[in-house]
This record gives structure tokens, C-alpha cells and sequence, in this order.
């Protein structure tokens, strides 16, 4: 998850300079003496997300380099640095696809900032790129993220589905991303580039049905002031991905039935039948068999939909794919946000593993979209999971608690805390000398527990933190909240 800079240079003292700035950002150094080295290093690691090249090397020079990178990998940025600061060198590496440039010595702060553009741009570009695919229906199977075992079969059958026009009904949990799917099979099928047309079954007012679906007349029923195509027509040539068709109506059910059988559509008002080349998906989270035998939905209708079914299984039966998930919506969030998170801590990523998700896919990304807004460091921590980690229903319970203790104390320290100190916080020791900074914050905070009473809300306001940074240091200090808790 932590963003890998590759250093390329061949001077190992400058190579040593430039780890100490990227580790003391947070990022991963990794170094390579040539651009040969660089090159192989693009093969064999394949997780690297910047590189910072030196331009004067022997072997493969700079220049030469940065054009091999840029043929092989072009969405890598690359920061070019050399001694050789002349106008003309920094034209031909920008025109060579260099993403900045720096004359050596470069300030460190410089570096990191450019590093953090570079990464920042590409998290943009990556969001461009994903929404331009979605909107134009070029979205195809390579674009998701799908390398868990149980994720593998449903790109199998995908791929082999977009090769037809064969109705596909994609089943699955609510948030598992049939949609995705239906997408990626109109990107990968003859039919890329044409229409496709959404609709959400279960939201369709059920006297708008046949109008939304089919269209209408002008003048067919009251309020239709103007002639309407319907979703048929909007998908003529292309795809129609019926969500939530369980839900249909079954009057609907009927005409959506002639549509598919006869390829023509009837709409509201209209005098003749109207031909339509449309190529059908559906998806449901519910079980079409029992509907069918209960009597809720068509029988002939749910064979004609059913004939290439896919099964896309929950998160939590391809949690193998969880860091890549992590990974791909912080980067969406980071660019939407303008926000620099650079990954989840080791403890976090097993929290996320160990949780269950019944809302899939679609509950991890609005978790992450809420860690990432309450994130106060690099990384996210337990912390910035409130409906996950203990620690954060430990916080909630203390917001309320604190909010009464507020409003009933009017914010003030608890008298019995403060009578029981005997003086402010100790900064020096016996001997006179300065005491190291992590004892005196131990002290600081363990005093603003006993005079706050434990109550965190408030202590975190009182010291200016925020309340996952306190909790942590009252982890990192093994100091115990509750025990300071008066009575009321």
C-alpha cells in the first residue's frame, strides 16, 4: 500500500541523501545505480510509483533512460535531477516525458513536495481515465479488480459472454457490483462505444413503468406533453441493463417478455410496433427460482432472462482482492478530496480483512470515503473505522458521554482532579536538566485525564488534537481513560 519512489543514480552517497528524504515522507526507497538497473527494476518489482532519475550516468545516460521508462511504462511520472541544469537539457527531458525537473542539490522539502504533485496528478489522471471508460462504455474486464480465485470464474464467463449477444442475468448480493460487471461485458462485446442504458427496476414508479421503459405518444395519457423514446429506443444498438428486474411489475413483465422475444416494443400512444436492436443484461439480489415458484415472477420470462447466468460472489469470499480495493479507492478519494493518504497501517489492513461486510464492495468504499475525511496522519489507522474498530465505539460512547458532562459542568475541570494535583506538569528533573519530551507529554496527558475526568472529547480540545491522535498516545503512554471517570 505504501507508494515505492525508485531512486536512479549512480553516486550511492546521493542515492543515500534522497532515501532519507522519501522515508521521512513515509514512502518505500528503493535504488538502482544505472539505467539498466533502472529498466530490470521495472520488470522484476513492478510496484513502483515514481522515479527519481539522475541524468549523467555511465552505461544507458539519463536521457535514453527516460525514454525506455516512458515506452515501457508511461503511467509512472518520472523527476529528473542532474548537475547539468542548462535550458536546453530541461526542454529535451520535458519533451521527453519527464514529469519535473530539479538541478542538483535539491532542498528536501522541494523534493517531497514534487513527489507528492507527481503522485497526486496521477491519482487524477487514473479518475479521468476510469470515468471516461465508464461514460463512453469502453469499460472492459482488464479494468476491474478481480484476482481473487472466486472472481477469476466470473471474468471467465464474462469474457465469454461479451462474444455474443446472449442475454446475461448477473446475480449477486446487494453492493457486490453486478453493474461493473454488466459494464466491463458491453466493453468487451462488439457493441463498445454504443449505448448503455441503466435502469433500476425497483425505483420506477409502478404507473411510469411502460412510459420509462417503452416511451410514449405526445397526447397518450395526461401529462405527456411531449413524445418520449423510452429506454428501448435510447439503447437501440447497444446494451440495456435492467437492475433489480425482480422487481418489476407483472403486467411489466409481460410486455418486457414480447420485447424480447419479438425485438419490438409497443409505446404508450403509439399506432405501430417499433423495431429495436438491443442486447439485454439484467441483475437481481434476489432468488428468481423461488419468486418464480411463489408466483411473483414470470416463469417463461425468467428462462428468456436467465440464459447465461453469472454468480458474483461477496467480498467476503474474495478477500484477496481487500488490499487491492483499499489501495484503488484511496486513490480515487485522494484525488477527489485533494487529501494524501499514502495507505492503511499493517493492524488496520487485518481489522478490514477480519469484517465481515455485508454491504460488499460498496460498503468498503464508503468506509474508506469516511477513514479518508477522518484520517489525521498518512495512513489510516482503527481509528478512522468507526463501525469497525472497538476504539471507535469506545470514542462514540465517550462523544455522548462528554456532551452531557459539557453541558451539565458548562466544560469545567473536575475540582476533585484538580485539587489532587499538586502543581503543574514538571519539565525539568531533579537534576535541573530539560525532561525528554515523551515523558512530559505522558505527564501532560495523564494530568488532563485526571482533571477532565477521562473525558476524552474535551481533553483532545483542551490539548489541541484530535481525538484518534489522543487515543493513540494513550496507547503509546499505556495510560487508562476509564480509571479517571468520577462519579456524577
Amino acid at each position: 500500500m505504501t507508494k515505492t519512489i525508485l531512486i536512479v543514480d549512480d553516486d550511492p552517497t546521493q542515492r543515500r541523501l534522497m532515501q532519507l528524504v522519501i522515508e521521512k515522507q513515509g514512502f518505500v526507497a528503493a535504488h538502482a545505480e544505472s539505467g539498466e538497473a533502472a529498466l530490470e527494476a521495472l520488470t522484476t518489482q513492478g510496484n513502483i510509483n515514481v522515479i527519481l532519475l539522475d541524468l549523467v550516468m555511465p552505461g544507458i545516460g539519463g536521457m535514453k533512460a527516460l525514454g525506455e521508462i516512458r515506452a515501457r511504462a508511461p503511467h509512472i511520472p518520472v523527476i529528473v535531477l542532474t548537475g547539468q541544469g542548462g535550458i536546453d537539457t530541461v526542454v529535451k527531458a520535458m519533451q521527453a516525458g519527464a514529469a519535473d525537473f530539479f538541478v542538483k542539490p535539491v532542498s528536501p522539502e522541494r523534493l517531497a513536495v514534487s513527489i507528492r504533485n507527481v503522485l497526486k496528478m496521477g491519482e487524477l489522471q487514473g479518475e479521468v481515465v476510469r470515468l471516461r471508460k465508464t461514460a463512453t462504455g469502453a469499460l472492459t474486464f482488464g479494468d476491474m479488480i478481480a484476482d481473487a480465485p472466486a472472481m477469476r470464474q466470473v471474468v471467465r464467463l464474462g469474457e465469454r459472454a461479451a462474444k455474443s449477444n446472449i442475454p446475461v442475468l448477473v446475480l449477486g448480493e446487494s453492493g457486490v457490483g453486478k453493474e461493473l460487471i454488466a459494464r466491463a461485458i458491453h466493453g468487451a462485446s462488439s457493441r463498445a462505444g454504443k449505448p448503455m442504458i441503466t435502469v433500476n427496476c425497483g425505483a420506477l414508479p409502478e404507473n411510469l413503468v411502460e412510459s420509462v421503459l417503452f416511451g410514449h405518444e405526445k397526447g397518450s395519457f395526461t401529462g405527456a406533453v411531449s413524445k418520449h423514446m423510452g429506454k428501448f429506443r435510447e439503447a437501440d444498438g447497444g446494451t440495456l441493463f435492467l437492475d433489480e428486474v425482480g422487481d418489476l411489475p407483472q403486467d411489466m413483465q409481460v410486455k418486457l417478455l414480447r420485447a424480447l422475444q419479438e425485438g419490438e416494443i409497443d409505446p404508450v400512444g403509439a399506432k405501430r410496433s417499433v423495431k429495436v436492436d438491443v442486447r439485454i443484461i439484467s441483475a437481481t439480489n434476489r432468488d428468481l427460482t423461488e419468486d418464480v415458484t411463489k408466483g411473483r415472477f414470470r416463469e417463461d420470462l425468467f428462462y428468456r432472462l436467465n440464459v447465461f447466468p453469472i454468480d458474483v460472489p461477496p467480498l467476503r469470499e474474495r478477500m484477496e482482492d481487500l488490499p487491492e480495493l483499499v489501495r484503488h479507492f484511496i486513490g480515487r478519494f485522494n484525488a477527489q478530496e485533494g487529501t494524501h493518504i499514502t495507505g492503511v497501517k499493517g493492524e488496520t489492513m487485518s481489522l478490514l480483512r477480519n469484517f465481515n461486510w455485508p454491504g460488499n464492495v460498496r460498503q468498503l468504499e464508503n468506509a474508506i470515503f469516511r477513514a479518508v475525511v477522518l484520517c489525521e496522519g498518512g495512513e489510516l489507522e482503527a481509528e478512522d473505522f468507526p463501525h469497525i474498530s472497538g476504539v471507535c465505539r469506545q470514542i462514540e460512547a465517550d462523544e455522548q458521554e462528554d456532551a452531557l458532562v459539557v453541558e451539565q459542568e458548562g466544560s469545567k475541570p473536575a475540582k476533585a482532579a484538580l485539587s489532587s494535583a499538586e502543581g503543574p506538569v514538571n519539565i525539568t528533573n531533579r537534576s535541573g536538566h530539560i525532561r525528554a519530551l515523551e515523558s512530559i507529554e505522558r505527564d501532560l496527558i495523564e494530568f488532563a485525564i485526571g482533571a477532565y475526568s477521562g473525558h476524552m472529547s474535551e481533553i483532545a480540545r483542551r490539548l489541541g488534537i484530535g481525538r484518534s491522535t489522543l487515543y493513540r498516545k494513550v496507547r503509546e503512554h499505556d495510560l487508562d481513560p476509564r480509571a479517571s471517570k468520577v462519579a456524577e
